[in-house]
């Protein structure tokens, strides 16, 4: 967890370095970026069957995202392997951030893999979707790993992960300079959950906030907001300009028992506030003012990266000059296309294009 000392301290600082100042995104120098993510590396298996059975035998809590070590994935894996198995790159700040890509924004991700071939396959897809990427290789540990396990009546997803390599970054090196030439900084909440990332999460805030670009936190899920409520809370009243979240994370957060009351906590805590509600839509709070977001039906086979993909489709809208409506429709239309395949991420180019092109109009 990050020590909330740490982030008073660095708010400290950084209250000396920017004064008074104001963000002006007219005032760019040369953020020829859309968006650079930094986030937890994480090679996705993703697997399709009837899962209380084997939820119920385990105790993994359902739709929600459980951590285990190597051994417990693996004896995971093994017991799902006859299902079908597809395995492709993921962590929810790497899924938002190759969304990006393959809408045409120019986006960059920073993560570590190790040097395996998983590492190497996730190196190949990331390229795929954004280019070059700020990716950080390690001899140390193995690529981490997420068990995505979809279930195949409702396509309610739950997770098990094991970070290996994804955890240890030991710096941020030239992410640094990435970040300083991007008009926006994205993070996701699992960067908080312990070392060394939290301080890799606070030294990136430290450079954007510097730099006077827009921060956007995406909170993630509710068990990290469980594990890291205060310094999360910390980090939202102090720096982040954009946060994502849903129902149940937005009250976990904000102590409430209702959406309203959190979208008004965090709405008086940052300037834009994004709560996804599943099938009832979405609702953004921006400048004071609610603006309710409508979904797109879609046939649901897998909920996996839905929320990521309406934060890339947000974003998409955000650093091109969108109002909060139009840039909420995207991401719901993202969202939609993403839930109706297996896997967190739309590869599909035209289809993308297709979806900028009716949230545009």
């Amino acid at each position: 967890m990050a020590p909330p000392d740490a982030l008073r301290y660095l708010a400290g600082r950084l209250d000396t370095c920017l004064g008074d100042s104001v963000y002006d995104r007219n005032a760019n120098l040369d953020r020829r970026i859309d968006v650079a993510g930094l986030g937890n590396a994480l090679v996705d298996a993703l697997v399709v069957m009837d899962d209380r059975d084997f939820l119920a035998r385990h105790g993994f809590t359902r739709g929600h995202m459980t951590p285990v070590d190597h051994a417990q994935w693996q004896t995971a894996f093994e017991e799902v392997e006859r299902h079908g198995v597809e395995i492709q790159s993921g962590g929810s700040c790497a899924n938002s951030i190759a969304a990006l890509g393959l809408m045409g924004a120019t986006s960059t991700y920073c993560g570590q893999v190790g040097d395996d071939p998983f590492g190497s396959l996730y190196a190949s897809r990331m390229r795929e979707a954004c280019g070059e990427t700020a990716l950080k290789r390690t001899r140390d540990h193995n690529t981490g790993k997420c068990l995505s396990i979809i279930s195949s009546e409702d396509a309610e997803r739950t997770m098990l992960t094991d970070l290996g390599a994804a955890v240890t970054m030991d710096g941020l090196g030239d992410f640094a300079d990435v970040i300083r030439r991007s008009k926006v900084l994205h993070l996701t909440g699992y960067l908080l959950l312990g070392e060394p990332m939290a301080s890799r999460a606070m030294e990136a805030v430290a450079v954007a906030a510097q730099e006077q670009i827009p921060i956007s936190l995406d909170v993630a899920d509710p068990f990290v907001v469980g594990v890291t409520r205060d310094a999360m809370w910390e980090l939202i009243e102090e720096f982040a300009d954009i946060v994502f979240c849903n129902e149940e994370e937005a009250k976990a957060l904000c102590g409430v028992e209702n959406a309203e009351d959190a979208m008004m906590s965090l709405g008086e805590a940052c300037e834009t506030v994004v709560v996804k509600l599943g099938a009832r839509g979405a609702v953004v709070r921006s400048g004071g003012r609610d603006h309710r977001i409508g979904i797109h039906a879609c046939d649901a086979k897998d909920t996996t990266g839905a929320g990521d993909a309406f934060a890339a489709g947000f974003l998409y809208g955000y650093v091109h000059g969108w109002d909060p409506v139009r840039a909420g429709d995207l991401g719901a239309r993202i969202a939609s296309a993403t839930v109706a395949q297996v896997g967190a991420v739309v590869r599909d180019r035209d289809q993308l294009a297709a979806a900028v092109a009716a949230a545009r109009g």
